[in-house]
């Protein structure tokens, strides 16, 4: 049986203890101590990581009444050794864990939902809920959570008696069993959790809610707290600068900024395209009528173009193909017969040019992976 030295003091991150098992598995040895200041994965917190002697302490998960180590290296039993655990890492996650808590605790309070999944991942916490939180409640909520931060208030953590949890309302994913460990944050949350959580609430830093979307029917919500969070917005004010420089605008105006780019690439986009079919009548009233087929490779086309020219070349000849791109990327093609069915055609044109494509009447699309001269007269060919 391990004692659970990191219920103590969350802060607290060396201690000495006595090896009670090390046992090799595959590539690492699992290692139990008579006490750990390790907190194992659970409560959907990842588990902490350090060292033991120095060597480095990778994972740590619950066995029964055992916490078990993983390392790299063994370790002599019935030893004495010294663990040292990662409290930057440590820090983030409480501080990621205590925010989440507030957030769901607000919409608890505010919507009655439950929170139904929980992941903190390496870029953010995901938190799902039972029930859709209305967009324009968003903001609300994370100033709300905020205002649980500055208010500073001390983090309460009791095991309450059978008939205390009786008549205690508080949240719980699951049935429990046994002591209760409850985590109450002031009138925001009060929780089941085995979790770790800060002291208190002013520890937090900051709470981010990053967006939200529509999740199996409820609501999934994307933030981040802590120093995690102070870092998120330190990469994207710089983010912001950069772009508020490239188009010579005020930080806070680069949305209007961007909104005018874009409105100007759409104009000289349509331009471009009026352009370019006006170029495709003239190319395709040089080509003499009546012609049996015409092969044209073209530069810079979309798939859309490669489709409007082929149909004014349709108009002239018996049968069109027009190609774009070279051999090492492949040519895209827009390939057509003038009352002719196409796709037993192209299916053998792909065999043959390893292409991949098809259609239905008299015009198909796709590509080929094979030489410009090939590709021409494979099309000639069998046209």
């Amino acid at each position: 049986m391990t004692e659970k030295l990191f219920y103590n003091d969350v802060y607290k991150s060396e201690f000495n203890a006595r090896v009670l098992s090390c046992n090799k598995n595959g590539d690492r040895y699992d290692v139990i101590l008579d006490k750990t200041l390790f907190y194992p994965e659970g409560g959907g917190q990842p588990a902490d990581n350090g060292t033991i002697n120095g060597i480095k302490v990778f994972d740590v998960h619950e066995d029964g009444d055992d916490i078990v180590h993983y390392i790299s290296e063994p370790v002599e039993e019935g030893t004495e050794i010294n663990g040292v655990v990662d409290m930057e890492r440590r820090v983030r996650l409480m501080q990621q864990h205590s925010g989440e808590h507030i957030v769901s605790g607000i919409i608890h309070h505010k919507f009655g939902y439950d929170n139904v999944g929980f992941h903190m991942g390496s870029e953010f916490i995901t938190i799902d809920f039972n029930g859709v939180v209305p967009k324009e409640s968003i903001d609300e909520i994370e100033k709300e959570a905020n205002e649980a931060v500055y208010k500073n208030f001390a983090v309460n953590i009791f095991y309450p008696t059978p008939d205390e949890l009786e008549k205690l309302e508080y949240r719980s994913k699951k049935a429990l069993e046994g002591a209760v460990r409850i985590v109450q944050f002031g009138e925001y949350d009060i929780c089941a959790c085995c979790g770790l959580h800060v002291v208190k609430t002013g520890e937090i830093g900051i709470i981010k809610i990053l967006s939200h979307q529509n999740y199996k029917g409820g609501t999934r919500i994307f933030m981040l707290a802590g120093k995690q969070a102070y870092e998120d917005y330190v990469a994207k004010n710089k983010i912001i600068y950069n772009i508020s420089n490239m188009l010579s605008a005020k930080p806070n105006e680069t949305d209007i900024a961007v909104e005018r780019l874009i409105n100007e690439r759409n104009f000289i986009k349509e331009q471009l395209v009026a352009v370019k079919k006006q170029l495709f009548a003239l190319k395709a009233e040089a080509v003499k009528e009546n012609t049996d087929c015409v092969v044209m490779f073209e530069d810079n086309l979309e798939s859309f173009e490669l489709r409007q020219f082929c149909e004014l070349l349709m108009e002239r000849v018996d049968f069109a193909a027009v190609l774009c791109g070279n051999e090492e990327e492949g040519y895209k093609y827009a390939i057509g017969g003038k009352n002719k069915e196409m796709m037993p055609f192209i299916k053998e044109a792909n065999k043959a040019l390893n292409g991949r494509g098809g259609g239905k009447g008299d015009m198909v699309q796709g590509s080929f992976k094979a030489a410009k001269e090939d590709i021409e007269k494979y099309i000639r060919d069998n046209a």
